[in-house]
């Protein structure tokens, strides 16, 4: 099965479409194939998934790990509809600061790649939306941090009017915060 590698307006952000087979039973999908991976330039070997399912309207993030222990990223939807964003953190990067968002879903089959170096968050846009993500690096709690989900500076526009966001998320400090702290 082809996999199609499209780059976004943030270097190094990729959109990953896999070549879905629809037949009378279903469809299927390779969802992860190393070799065409790094074929693509994605070149990590991915130590972890992690899973979550949420209810509409859940915003969970913005989350990353600091170096050494900063992690990139397959993201994906296996159930249900998420906006998926990631915000580019990577120190002199001419995006530094930028923000990334599309719509994954079990429909269209799309998984977004982020590199070390940027947070992730999503908005969940049904009931019980599961985002599911590879991580290069297992998680470390020693280097878990995090970005506010509606710090304006990245000016993003969830699609929800009332998101519900954790304590944890909703006192997580502003881009400006971080400056000298990634």
């Amino acid at each position: 099965m082809k996999f199609e590698f499209k780059k976004t307006r943030i270097p190094g952000l990729l959109v990953i479409r896999p070549e879905a087979r629809p037949d009378a039973r279903g469809a299927a999908a390779e969802i992860y194939k190393a070799s065409e991976f790094r074929k693509a330039g994605i070149r990590e070997t991915f130590v972890q998934e992690n899973r979550s399912v949420s209810r509409r309207g859940v915003v969970r993030g913005f989350h990353y790990q600091r170096p050494p222990a900063a992690q990139a990223r397959l993201v994906r939807c296996g159930r249900g509809r998420i906006y998926n964003v990631a915000v580019d953190l990577r120190r002199g990067s001419r995006t530094y600061g930028r923000a990334y968002g599309l719509e994954l879903s079990d429909a269209n089959w799309l998984t977004l790649y982020a590199p070390a170096g940027f947070a992730h968050g999503f908005c969940a846009l049904t009931d019980g939306a599961e985002a599911v993500y590879k991580c290069s690096r297992e998680f470390s709690p020693a280097h878990y941090a995090g970005l506010r989900w509606n710090d304006p500076a990245l000016k993003i526009k969830w699609p929800v009017a009332r998101p519900k966001v954790s304590v944890r998320d909703a006192e997580l400090p502003l881009l400006a915060e971080l400056e000298g702290k990634l």
